[in-house]
């Protein structure tokens, strides 16, 4: 038997949304002291891929641009 999933589940909070941001804040900082030539794994779902620390960086960047965005239409009113 299927559960089903409420709509109202996949909506995020204000404090679900400022965790996120926060989170990615801090990998962003944690990239920037690792040498650009270094190898760093990257979680994509359940599974870490290896990857470059700039593309890690962008990725972080643009997960976090996307929740900041998230965040100021959840609270315009």
């Amino acid at each position: 038997m299927a559960a089903s999933s409420s709509p109202l589940a996949t909506i995020p909070t204000n404090s679900d949304l400022i965790k996120e941001i926060k989170s990615h804040e801090v990998a962003i900082a944690e990239l920037s002291n690792i040498s650009s030539s270094r190898a760093v794994y990257q979680k994509n779902g359940n599974i870490f891929f290896r990857t470059t620390v700039p593309k890690a960086t962008a990725f972080e960047q643009r997960e976090l641009d996307t929740a900041k965005a998230k965040l100021q239409k959840l609270n315009s009113p």
